[in-house]
């Protein structure tokens, strides 16, 4: 399958959320917004230093942010997909879709 410019919609595949714990990390918080560093953990199901390498990659390239703070004495770290998260997220499904295409009449 090729788009009207000739291209293959592969190309337009964001790279960083090729990555299945990052695809799930920018899909939790497309959903939800703002979540808990634990809730994202536990959603998609790794360990706290997984899921922080992943966090950092994001957040490096702008696609999350990272907030810091405390409830009363406990520390908490909350997760926010920036509109350039959104942006490059959107294009992502935008490419899958592409890729996978209508279903076949013939099947």
């Amino acid at each position: 399958m090729t788009t009207t410019d000739g291209t293959h919609p592969r190309h337009r595949l964001d790279d960083l959320l090729q990555n299945p714990v990052r695809f799930s990390v920018v899909a939790a918080l497309d959903h939800a917004g703002t979540l808990g560093f634990r809730e994202v953990r536990d959603a998609v199901e790794v360990t706290d230093s997984a899921l922080s390498k992943q966090v950092s990659a994001l957040e490096a390239a702008g696609y999350v942010s990272v907030a810091k703070g405390f409830v009363g004495k406990t520390p908490r770290t909350s997760l926010t997909l920036t509109r350039a998260g959104r942006a490059a997220w959107r294009a992502h499904l935008a490419a899958l879709r592409e890729i996978a295409g209508p279903p076949d009449a013939d099947r």
